[in-house]
């Protein structure tokens, strides 16, 4: 647990929150400062600051209730989809330093575009590029 870190203090019962689910390794509950209704966070209960840190058990489950809460939030508030992310980093927009998946309700006209949309200018990578990249993240494994 680290003091500091407000999940850590939510999964301490130190801070309110609107608990949706929960497993003896993650808790569900919703982001307080929603994107849409219903827009719910997965966080494992230790505190992990990247995905890369999760031991291989504790991201099954926090997968596992990831999955499992999708579909009841998407019935929830009557949204046809949902958008299921997880920020990796500061870099990638993490603006709290413990693992969470975003599920947020989606409709098709709600006037948000898809995650394709984040990036304006996409590199050209050619085919023996891919596969060089593909072979480094094989030999990285």
């Amino acid at each position: 647990m680290d003091s500091d870190c407000i999940f850590c203090q939510i999964v301490a019962g130190d801070i309110p929150a609107n608990v949706v689910a929960e497993t003896d390794d993650a808790v569900a509950f919703l982001d307080a400062n929603p994107l849409t209704p219903g827009h719910t966070l997965v966080i494992p209960r230790e505190h992990y600051h990247r995905l890369n840190d999760v031991p291989d058990d504790v991201a099954a489950e926090v997968l596992g209730l990831l999955h499992d809460v999708v579909p009841a939030v998407e019935a929830a508030v009557d949204a046809p989809a949902t958008t299921v992310a997880f920020n990796n980093g500061e870099a990638a927009g993490q603006e709290v330093p413990h693992v969470h998946g975003h599920i947020v309700p989606r409709s098709g006209d709600d006037g948000q575009r898809p995650i394709h949309a984040l990036f304006d200018d996409r590199p050209g990578v050619g085919d023996e590029e891919m596969d060089e990249i593909a072979a480094a993240i094989q030999a990285e494994r």
